[in-house]
Order: C-alpha cells, then sequence, then structure tokens
C-alpha cells in the first residue's frame, strides 16, 4: 500500500475500477470548463430572448448580450475570442453573478415583475455554475523527443521511408521513359 486510507493501492487521484487504473479529473467532482462556457452561452441566450418578449427589452437584452459576449472572449473550447484568461474568468463571474442580481433588483429603469424574477433566477443558476466548475487549464504535452541513433524503431521507418522513396522514382522515371518514347 503506497498511501494510508487507500485500500487498493493506486495512490491519489487514481480510482480502482475492476483492477484496472482510471485517472480522475484533478478537481474531482467539478465541472470542466467547456460545460461551463456552454451554460453561460444558453444563460445568455435566455436573457436575450426575454428580453425580446419583454415590454421593457433594454436590461435583460443587455444583460444577456453581455454574458454572451464574455463566454466567447473566455480562453476555453467553446471560446471564440481568446482574450481573457480563466483565472480571471474565475473571479469575475461572481462579480457578473453580484451585476445580475443588481440588475434585477434596481429600481431605476422600468422592468416588469416577471422578468425580474427570471434575471435573479438566471443569477441564481449562474452562481451555482461558477461554484461547480473546474477553471484549470490543462497543461501542454511535451514532446516526445525522437529516438536514439541505433533505436530499433527508427531504423525501421528510415528504411520504410527509404523504399517508399525509392519506388516513387522508379515510377516516375518508368513514366518519364514511356512519354519520351512516344
Amino acid at each position: 500500500m503506497l498511501y494510508e486510507n487507500d485500500p487498493g493501492g493506486f495512490g491519489p487521484g487514481v480510482v480502482p475500477f475492476l483492477r484496472t487504473r482510471l485517472a480522475v479529473v484533478s478537481n474531482p467532482g467539478k465541472r470542466p470548463f467547456w460545460m461551463h462556457q456552454l451554460v453561460e452561452y444558453i444563460l445568455g441566450g435566455a436573457l436575450v430572448a426575454t428580453g425580446l418578449q419583454s415590454p421593457q427589452p433594454f436590461v435583460p437584452s443587455v444583460l444577456g448580450a453581455f454574458i454572451l459576449l464574455y463566454a466567447a472572449s473566455t480562453r476555453g473550447a467553446l471560446s471564440a475570442f481568446r482574450l481573457i484568461d480563466r483565472r480571471v474568468h474565475k473571479v469575475g463571474d461572481p462579480v457578473l453573478v453580484l451585476v445580475e442580481i443588481a440588475a434585477g433588483l434596481q429600481p431605476w429603469v422600468s422592468v416588469d415583475n416577471g422578468t425580474r424574477f427570471i434575471i435573479v433566477a438566471i443569477a441564481a443558476v449562474h452562481a451555482v455554475v461558477w461554484w461547480g466548475s473546474s477553471f484549470t487549464q490543462r497543461e501542454r504535452r511535451a514532446r516526445a523527443a525522437a529516438g536514439e541513433p541505433g533505436d530499433r524503431s527508427t531504423e525501421i521507418g528510415k528504411k520504410a521511408g527509404r523504399a517508399v522513396g525509392s519506388g516513387v522514382n522508379m515510377v516516375r522515371k518508368a513514366q518519364a521513359a514511356r512519354a519520351a518514347r512516344r
């Protein structure tokens, strides 16, 4: 047993399953960031749609458009512009949730009560999604180093490449000879 409280002896971050080792996400229980972005697109689209159906469309439409732009500009699998780092997004989401709540409760711009309720409900969903999301960025894999000169697989690959190249050259020479005879 490598680690305490590890009955399978597999180590941290590995789940024993049918006597195999399956790697787990770095933040167990957290959603991957692409799901977070997808939900933000859906929430922004829902706010824009709510604004289009509302008698006073300004607040929900502008808020929805801002959420869509915010999700599209954060680096991730579903981003369009890749301008904002995920760490900044992680800090900016609670601020955006507070702005959503303030926009739903503010008394200055006229918004009907049903739209206010939808804005605050979307803010609550956004907060839950933020709480359960993983903002870690995947580390880039280091490229594998080329094999050593005496490596058997490298030698086989070189020989195969030379054989194919020689065959292609022979076909081209034969075609050129036929064309010259005509």
